[in-house]
């Protein structure tokens, strides 16, 4: 039995605690109210027009009319986004400097023995900005009018023909990757410091194929400079209904997508999660972002933050089962 005394003491320790808490969560709320008050980095560990550039600047651009403040892309490609990642991983924790990859942020572990940070601890999930498949495409004036033309002749000739990625380790490399174990095919991985390098030399017809982000090669597209194989959606997509998905042509359980995602360092405060979170996912409904969207053929699909913890987690296995079949060895 606890003696009055120890009753009372007890008592103000719990009232001194919650207190304590309170004061916290007033101080993360207040915080939260007031942010942002000056400029907003986001850090893009890829190269201008990639894919998740594209989609950053469209996003940013919106969150910079709401919030009244500057929202600026700052690129640092490198190491498959290794390098700017990290920028972003050793960033103060309040807000001002945020993360946007693709899901080469999901491949990368499956890819490299050790990261320079925990992807499970050393950032966390904010928002996902969308979704778009990748376009196989191939020389416009190239021997490879289909798929079917493409498979054949890799099988014809095993570890021959190449393929183009925007770089070891990036989600283009496993898609490819995927593209090749589904069709029983082994081809030489030529990677690139990014997706318009990756263009470049599959337009010229150095390499065979690309999985590129839709959103970096409709340009190309629709300016007749490359041919389109099939997208790697189930269905076609709206921004170019005239080209086939890969899962129409004779391959139906293939499918494989693109996404792009913000990101913040570890210990930023839950309410400016929560706040990014809610303006980024109120930002596709700015019909300027919808047309954007629209044009370049990505999919809006909002996310809480644990909705979008849980589906990087899922999109991590995904990318590790792609790399073993593989037979990537890690570097």
């Amino acid at each position: 039995m606890l003696t009055a005394l120890q009753q009372r003491c007890h008592t103000h320790k719990f009232n001194q605690l919650i207190l304590m808490v309170c004061l916290a969560l007033g101080t993360s709320l207040s915080y939260a109210q007031s942010y942002p008050n000056r400029t907003v980095k986001m850090i893009v560990p890829l190269t201008t027009g990639s894919g998740a550039d594209i989609a950053g600047r469209v996003v940013a651009k919106s969150l910079s009319e709401t919030w009244k403040q500057s929202v600026i892309i700052e690129n640092r490609p490198g190491a498959g986004g290794l390098i700017g990642t990290g920028v972003v991983v050793n960033a103060e924790p309040d807000g001002y400097t945020l993360l946007v990859q693709s899901a080469s942020y999901a491949a990368n572990p499956a890819i490299y023995k050790k990261l320079p940070y925990d992807p499970l601890k050393s950032l966390v999930d904010v928002a996902i900005l969308g979704q778009t498949p990748y376009v196989m495409i191939t020389a416009a004036d190239g021997p490879y009018q289909s798929i079917r033309d493409l498979v054949i002749a890799a099988k014809s000739k095993p570890n021959e023909i190449t393929f183009a990625s925007a770089g070891v380790g990036s989600s283009t490399h496993l898609a490819a990757e995927y593209f090749n174990q589904v069709m029983g095919i082994k081809l030489i991985h030529v990677p690139y410091k990014g997706s318009p390098e990756a263009i470049s030399d599959t337009m010229s017809g150095r390499t065979a194929f690309y999985m590129a982000p839709l959103d970096t090669a409709i340009g190309q597209l629709k300016g007749g400079k490359v041919r389109a194989l099939g997208v790697t959606s189930k269905a076609r997509n709206p921004a170019v209904p005239e080209i086939p998905s890969v899962a129409e042509q004779g391959y139906a359980n293939f499918e494989i997508g693109l996404w792009f995602g913000v990101w913040a360092p570890a210990a930023t405060p839950a309410a400016i999660v929560k706040k990014l979170n809610q303006d980024i996912n109120q930002a596709m409904q700015d019909p300027e972002v919808k047309t954007a969207y629209e044009t370049k053929g990505i999919k809006a699909t909002p996310m809480s933050p644990a909705e979008f913890a849980k589906f990087v987690r899922e999109e991590m296995g995904k990318y590790q089962k792609i790399a073993k079949e593989a037979a990537i060895e890690p570097q």
